[in-house]
């Protein structure tokens, strides 16, 4: 019960916090009462917090739990797995901007084939972020000429450009996480939502296909998999045995047959089929 408690407090709290952040940046005057109040209450919550989390913590360790191990069981007793997905995806794409910035590729080691698939769909990302962009000055513009208080234009602001930043970590995830083909293993790949590793024995075959159907980014039926750029997909993996795939919020599949885009299918090709050994001369 208590557990619970805090999981829906936790849940309340923070756009609370946010929204009362907001209002005193914007410089909205707030009664001393309920600037006081609003504080208590956020005070009590994280004392809240804080005993669950060390009474999860002592559970643990009792259980003969080490440290990191106990640690690691307060923070998905405390937090849903959806919502350490999603800070998760959020960490990935800041990360992924500074690597972006610096012209850095995430996670594709010396010797490596790298095989991009952002090609087809940052054009249209970049052209959906500069609208966006010009939405945020309209709708500024807007909200001045109606006379909008500074909190109602902050809010919006911050709405507009949190989206931005989202749309930017998105478009920087895909260009530095390509597709990553090793000596040991192919590595699936679409952004901070998907990661697949996939043993190099356990390919049955590869071939390319052109299929622009695809419904959505990431489709499961029976033991196929699809992960799409654009609607699209160009090479076709098929596997000696299922292998277990974990979608975006945590939800895993058995697959065995695997639908995939690439900016050059003929790179990922070349880097798969087998090259004979030379010869060793007698």
């Amino acid at each position: 019960m208590m557990l619970r408690v805090a999981r829906a407090a936790l849940y309340a709290i923070v756009p609370a916090e946010v929204v009362f952040v907001v209002l005193l940046v914007s410089g909205v005057p707030l009664p001393h009462s309920v600037a006081l109040a609003t504080e208590a209450i956020i005070t009590a919550v994280l004392l809240l917090e804080g005993a669950v989390a060390f009474w999860l913590y002592r559970s643990a360790r009792r259980r003969g739990a080490g440290r990191r191990a106990a640690l690691g069981s307060v923070l998905d007793e405390l937090v849903p797995a959806k919502v350490r997905r999603l800070i998760g995806f959020d960490t990935k794409g800041l990360v992924s901007l500074v690597l972006w910035l610096g012209r850095r590729r995430h996670g594709v080691p010396p010797g490596a084939t790298a095989a991009s698939y952002s090609g087809a769909q940052t054009a249209t990302m970049m052209m959906f972020l500069f609208a966006m962009v010009v939405e945020l000055i309209g709708v500024e513009i807007l909200l001045r000429a109606f006379g909008a208080p500074a909190v109602v234009r902050n809010v919006f602001l911050a709405i507009d450009a949190y989206s931005i930043l989202a749309v930017l970590a998105v478009v920087a995830a895909c260009v530095t996480r390509p597709h990553v083909i090793t000596a040991d293993e192919v590595r699936i790949r679409y952004g901070a939502f998907f990661d697949l590793r996939i043993p190099r024995r356990q390919i049955a075959s590869v071939r390319r296909v052109r299929n622009y159907d695809e419904e959505r980014l990431i489709t499961v039926e029976d033991d196929r998999l699809g992960i799409s750029v654009s609607s699209q997909t160009n090479i076709v993996l098929e596997l000696t045995e299922p292998i277990t795939a974990i979608r975006p919020f945590g939800r895993t599949a058995e697959v065995r047959t695997i639908r995939i885009f690439a900016d050059s299918p003929a790179t990922v090709l070349d880097a798969l089929t087998p090259r004979p050994k030379p010869a060793v001369g007698v």
